[in-house]
């Protein structure tokens, strides 16, 4: 069964959706932006959640494609990750930054929920996207083809984002996997691209 969202097979493997996402809009209750920052992880890997196998806390990241998987991180943040590959494999991409909609009252929904003003900074990190978006574990294994998830493919036919690679950030395993994405030249990145 193929699950297909803003023009994005989430059945393929994580690295090409977490490079697909960069320009989608996401949007949770109709507030959001732009992703333009995304990270891969794969259960053959030893940075993901999943490499240890399925536990009460990574379920959902072994479930359907297309679905949310929402842990927390630190045990401070929300992150939010978008379940890929098959059932049952252990796949899935960290949404690290949006670009927020030039929405009047989602950027007040924003700007209140992460207490600050910089549009700049409200969804620059998984843990601040996540709080500015209102996600929380309630989230966690919610498909993202229904409310309050919805996902826009990038916009403008024929408009090319320039996508670059790098290294994940924060990691302390696979360090080396070009599994990091984002959007050549956009100022919402929560740290600079590294090649």
């Amino acid at each position: 069964m193929t699950t297909t969202l803003a023009g994005i097979d989430f059945n393929a493997p994580a690295e090409l959706v977490a490079r697909q996402l960069i320009g989608v809009t996401l949007l949770v209750d109709g507030v959001g932006g732009r992703i333009v920052e995304t990270e891969a992880y794969d259960r053959a890997e030893p940075a993901s959640h999943c490499f240890i196998g399925e536990t009460p806390r990574n379920f959902a990241m072994f479930g359907p494609p297309g679905h949310a998987y929402v842990y927390r991180s630190h045990g401070l943040h929300w992150c939010l990750n978008f379940v890929c590959r098959e059932p049952g494999h252990g796949a899935g991409v960290l949404i690290r930054a949006l670009e927020p909609l030039d929405d009047a009252a989602g950027l007040a929904r924003m700007r209140a929920r992460r207490g600050l003003d910089d549009v700049r900074l409200l969804c620059a990190g998984p843990g601040r996207l996540a709080q500015a978006l209102g996600v929380t574990r309630a989230h966690n294994a919610l498909p993202l083809a229904a409310p309050p998830f919805q996902l826009l493919p990038a916009a403008g036919a024929g408009v090319d984002i320039e996508v670059l690679a790098g290294t994940r950030i924060g990691i302390s395993k696979a360090m080396e996997l070009p599994w990091r994405f984002v959007a050549a030249g956009s100022r919402f990145l929560s740290k600079p691209h590294r090649g």
